[in-house]
């Protein structure tokens, strides 16, 4: 950790070494998973990038991506707003497809079960969910999560895709901030 940022973190959470080594097992189970399929990974936009790019590289089965974003969350708020609105829709059908949603985290459930709401409608083969960070602690709606990297507590968390008001999305890890930023 750079001294730079070091003063806004109280921790390193998970470290590039363990999420690589977690990208890796999570890609050679989805590739037995869908092996003879051809799969559609949809990122949600922005935190899903880092995670997306490093798994589809991992992956052994052919697939697309494309890309949903959404908010819950306002401009500095720290804590989902639970109203889930549509930035960017994808971009093809998905009728027929194999879908596996890849989310950086999910915290309360909301936005995962409004998106599995808008997507089942659209009659894809399989819709899952492949999340990096789990906070079960916090969920508020069940949802059931196919492909988990990590359970990790209830704490404000940033790194790998991850942000505080946009920043620090590019860290190699995931941090917790301290109090007060």
């Amino acid at each position: 950790m750079s001294k730079n940022v070091e003063k806004y973190f109280k921790e390193v959470l998970i470290t590039e070494e363990q999420i690589q080594t977690r990208i890796s097992e999570l890609a050679e189970r989805i590739s037995k998973d869908y092996e003879g399929k051809k799969l559609l990974l949809l990122c949600i936009l922005k935190g899903g990038v880092c995670f997306l790019v490093d798994l589809m590289r991992a992956l052994d089965v052919p697939h697309e991506i494309d890309f949903l974003a959404v908010s819950s969350y306002g401009a500095n708020v720290r804590e989902s707003t639970g109203v889930v609105k549509i930035i960017k829709d994808l971009d093809d059908p998905i009728q027929g497809k194999h879908i596996l949603i890849i989310e950086d985290i999910i915290d309360t459930g909301f936005t995962l079960s409004y998106l599995m709401k808008l997507l089942e409608p659209r009659n894809p083969a399989s819709l899952k969910i492949c999340t990096l960070l789990n906070k079960q602690d916090r969920r508020k709606i069940d949802i059931p999560v196919d492909y988990i990297g990590f359970d990790v507590p209830d704490k404000f968390v940033v790194g790998y895709g991850l942000d505080m008001d946009e920043l620090y999305r590019e860290l190699k890890y995931v941090a917790v901030m301290k109090e007060g930023f």
